[in-house]
């Protein structure tokens, strides 16, 4: 794995035309029949242990996630692999979908990113993208790896389809935690309005980083999401 790369540059949400900007907010949609609204990422046992019990401290875990995970892992992941399925190049897709995977620190995040990956692999082939078919009956296909085809397929740049796919995450994060501390509207707003000024920089964070720069360390995920696996009652499957 090199240590030098640099990720090109590529044009920014705002130069989406309005094909590409419908398809970018039908991959971020919650009605996306991938069943992301069944996962929390660890906000469950968050919530169950009271680390997160209002407004302040979900912003604090939501964000915290998007700023020290997502934008240092799953999102520069997510460049290289558009950038992979663009050149064609199958070694890359598959160097980054495994090291995107080995760094699931619990079964349950495992499973979550495999099942997420499988069943847009799924809804891909259905519209007609013939390249997601040899990836429809593994069980090692990150979820940011057919994002990337599903954006690579749609003609979106790199940089946006990152910005989707941080704001999908976030965005059911802020729902978990709607319906399980409970919050009001109002204040599932106010978390979307925090994610809404961070996330742009959470992006270009993700593009500045060398391949051997790529990587998280949130203990505290770890932890709560393991915890989460033998947790009493559930509402969600991680």
């Amino acid at each position: 794995m090199g240590i030098h790369t640099e990720m090109a540059p590529s044009p920014g949400p705002d130069a989406l035309g309005a094909g590409a900007l419908l398809s970018l907010l039908r991959f971020v949609s919650p009605s996306l029949p991938i069943g992301a609204y069944a996962y929390s990422r660890a906000l469950e046992y968050a919530v169950h242990c009271g680390a997160v019990h209002d407004e302040a401290s979900a912003g604090e875990w939501i964000l915290g996630l998007a700023v020290h995970t997502t934008a240092r892992l799953d999102a520069p992941v997510l460049l290289r692999l558009h950038r992979a399925f663009a050149a064609g190049d199958d070694a890359e897709v598959a160097k980054w979908n495994a090291f995107l995977l080995a760094s699931r620190e619990s079964s349950e995040l495992r499973l979550e990113d495999t099942q997420l990956g499988a069943a847009l692999a799924r809804l891909l082939v259905g519209q007609g993208v013939a390249r997601a078919g040899s990836f429809v009956r593994r069980n090692d296909v990150c979820y940011a790896s057919m994002f990337a085809l599903a954006a690579v397929s749609s003609q979106l740049p790199a940089a946006s389809a990152v910005l989707g796919f941080m704001w999908a995450q976030a965005e059911g994060q802020v729902s978990a935690a709607v319906r399980l501390i409970p919050l009001g509207q109002t204040a599932g707003q106010n978390l979307l309005s925090k994610l809404v000024a961070a996330l742009p920089q959470c992006v270009a964070t993700a593009s500045a980083l060398r391949d051997d720069e790529v990587g998280a360390f949130t203990p505290g995920l770890a932890l709560a999401s393991a915890l989460h696996e033998t947790q009493y009652t559930r509402l969600f499957r991680s």
